[in-house]
């Protein structure tokens, strides 16, 4: 099975388009578009989604972000597991909202 690692940059997330779930949690619709012959290697490009509707009047969400495939869990980015067993990635602490 091959490992897609994301890369988002959430200061472009348009948070009006985040949706509630069940106990409090947010939600954010993306889509990824692939993007062969990437200059930069990446094989997608995460892009916000927006209505039907919205689509149909020709309004694109804003790019959030790049996803590269890998060519199997061996290659995933490592991370260090938090005492409660989750992983943690780096730069994480400073998420703008």
């Amino acid at each position: 099975m091959a490992t897609i690692i994301l890369k988002i940059d959430v200061t472009k997330i348009e948070k009006a388009r985040l949706f509630p779930g069940k106990h409090g949690a947010q939600y954010l619709d993306m889509v990824m578009i692939e993007t062969p012959n990437n200059q930069y290697g990446d094989s997608h490009m995460l892009v916000q989604s927006v209505t039907k509707e919205e689509r149909e009047k020709g309004i694109k969400g804003p790019i959030l972000g790049n996803a590269k495939t890998l060519g199997g869990p061996s290659q995933a980015r490592p991370t260090t597991p938090t005492p409660d067993g989750q992983p943690k990635f780096k730069d994480t602490d400073d998420i703008p909202f």
